[in-house]
């Protein structure tokens, strides 16, 4: 990711968590809150709840990937934590990056560009 960094330690995320706002929706539930610095920190949390290590990797890897691909449209100076919902489990990637974009959208953290013909 080239513009964004992970949060790693237990700290960052219950700042987050206590302090950012968030939004749910069927797949993901999505913590943002202001940092001071030009970058994004993003943390991905998929609880044993929705299943196997194996399971909680691939809803991992759909999730980040679906961030990288669009964290040129991203505001920056944000933290943000996904939290993958149970149903996120037998999701495909398409559903993954549809639900990661409305919860943008809905936190107001996604630059809109609107071209002219």
């Amino acid at each position: 990711m080239r513009f964004s960094d992970s949060l790693k330690k237990n700290d960052d995320f219950r700042n987050v968590y206590q302090n950012g706002k968030s939004y749910a929706n069927k797949y993901l539930v999505m913590y943002v809150l202001k940092n001071k610095e030009e970058i994004n920190r993003i943390g991905i949390s998929v609880s044993k709840k929705v299943g196997n290590s194996v399971v909680r990797h691939r809803v991992t890897r759909l999730v980040r990937e679906s961030y990288r691909l669009h964290e040129n449209i991203f505001n920056s100076g944000l933290d943000i934590v996904v939290v993958a919902r149970n149903n996120a489990k037998s999701a495909s990637y398409a559903e993954i990056e549809s639900a990661l974009l409305h919860l943008g959208k809905l936190h107001h953290i996604i630059k809109i560009f609107f071209y002219e013909v």
